[in-house]
């Protein structure tokens, strides 16, 4: 938990004034709730700690290894986008690689884009389409990397215990699009 603390001091999420640290909790509980596994669950508090470090590359794979343990470091790398990359390739690469995680990768996945949903639903009620200005692709490019992940969620496993939320809360945030 330091760690992450560390990593993300005095960061905040994306277009509001909320400590970033929040999001891995957040997805850490989520976890909590379907799998007793302390590697996942510790994941979940770690996942965006190599993608976020500053600089850029300054926590690695290896770090994680010797820190956390072998299957730790799996796990988070399993969910880390290469900043490096533009962010259309990024997030295509992102998508793609769900075909070839495992369960608790899955897991792990399933429970940032359930967090980062349940807040975009938060801010769509709030503000409405105006909650989208803090994405570069905006409504339609989130969307639609919402519509393609979860087909490939119920292609891969569909007894993923967090898909049903996901789905759920999928459909909501497009209700709420259509007022």
């Amino acid at each position: 938990m330091a760690f992450a603390m560390d990593i993300h001091h005095g960061v905040k999420r994306k277009g509001k004034d909320t400590p970033y640290i929040t999001h891995p909790l957040a997805v850490a509980l989520i976890l909590a709730r379907v799998s007793d596994s302390d590697d996942l669950i510790a994941a979940g508090i770690l996942h965006d700690t190599i993608e976020d470090c500053e600089p850029y590359g300054s926590v690695t794979r290896e770090m994680f290894a010797d820190k956390f343990g072998e299957r730790i470091a799996e796990l988070v790398v399993a969910v880390t986008q290469d900043k490096t990359l533009p962010r259309a390739v990024r997030k295509q690469h992102a998508t793609e690689h769900l075909i070839e995680m495992d369960y608790d990768m899955l897991l792990l996945k399933t429970a940032d884009m359930l967090h980062n949903l349940s807040e975009l639903i938060e801010d769509v009620e709030e503000s409405g389409n105006a909650a989208f200005k803090i994405f570069k692709g905006g409504k339609q490019m989130k969307v639609q990397e919402y519509t393609e992940r979860i087909a490939i969620l119920d292609e891969v496993w569909l007894e993923n215990p967090l898909l049903g939320e996901l789905r759920e809360g999928f459909s909501k945030i497009m209700l709420l699009l259509e007022e």
